[in-house]
């Protein structure tokens, strides 16, 4: 029986494509029952069975039309999507502070409990020593399938992972904004996200997207847009363990106005 079978029953767009030639790799290294073709890797998802990706590197079908719905994102589709743009952050300032890798599993304790987290954690370290990864070829895998909502999740984490180390050095922030942009993030919501880790003056101006000199009336209305945005209502569809970690953006988004609040006495 798979070991990894975890992932298997939640895995739906992601079989395919980069990010499954990727994780397909990873499990070959571990002598997985899922690599040899044997075992139950996907228990619960009859048609997950029927679509068993060839994982060769080869070139996807970005291309959607206005018309073409994104597919629904998985709990599995997340995680894999979330070890994959891990590793590569990690590795962007050419090394590998133990700092960082800490950080990832005890977000994985936080988010799956501990027996499923050590699962992730040992496909995380095979997905890390990966020389090739094409990140661009990962993030519009992603873009094209994953919701927007579910992105800024990504987003956050990756924000996390750098500031681990108690430096976010040039290169993760150069590695992190271009992973949004591939993902299709906007700059001002990569600002929001970014300015949460950071202690500056203007920092909840940054995470409300608004200038300073917005009136009282636009911060209120801010607010309660970017409330609706970070809500973790928007990311319960991967469950409980995901929607945790969306609580952080959302009570950042809270903590940003009632600063405002303070400061301007209204």
């Amino acid at each position: 029986m798979s070991g990894f079978k975890w992932i298997g029953a939640t895995l739906g767009w992601s079989l395919g494509g980069p990010v499954g030639a990727i994780i397909g790799l990873a499990l070959g290294s571990l002598g997985d029952a899922f690599a040899s073709g044997k075992g139950d890797f996907f228990i619960g998802e009859g048609e997950a069975k029927e679509r068993r990706p060839n994982y060769e590197q080869r070139e996807p079908k970005y291309r959607r039309t206005r018309s073409q719905k994104r597919a629904q994102t998985h709990s599995g589709d997340f995680e894999v999507s979330l070890l994959i743009l891990a590793a590569v952050v990690i590795k962007a300032d050419g090394k590998q502070d133990q700092r960082e890798l800490d950080f990832v599993r005890q977000q994985f304790n936080r988010m799956y409990g501990r027996e499923r987290a050590n699962k992730a954690y040992k496909l995380f370290k095979q997905v890390n020593k990966q020389q090739n990864i094409s990140t661009r070829q990962v993030c519009m895998q992603i873009q094209r399938m994953m919701d927007h909502a579910s992105r800024l999740q990504l987003l956050h984490f990756l924000f996390g992972i750098a500031k681990a180390d108690e430096l976010v050095t040039e290169d993760e922030l150069r590695q992190i904004y271009t992973i949004s942009g591939y993902l299709g993030i906007s700059s001002r919501d990569y600002e929001s996200i970014k300015a949460m880790f950071y202690n500056a003056r203007d920092n909840a101006y940054k995470i409300l997207e608004i200038e300073k000199n917005a009136s009282n009336d636009d911060i209120k209305k801010a607010y309660r847009r970017m409330a609706k945005k970070y809500h973790p209502d928007k990311v319960e569809h991967l469950g409980e363990e995901h929607k945790k970690g969306a609580e952080e953006k959302f009570k950042q988004v809270q903590k940003a106005y009632e600063q405002l609040q303070k400061e301007r006495r209204f």
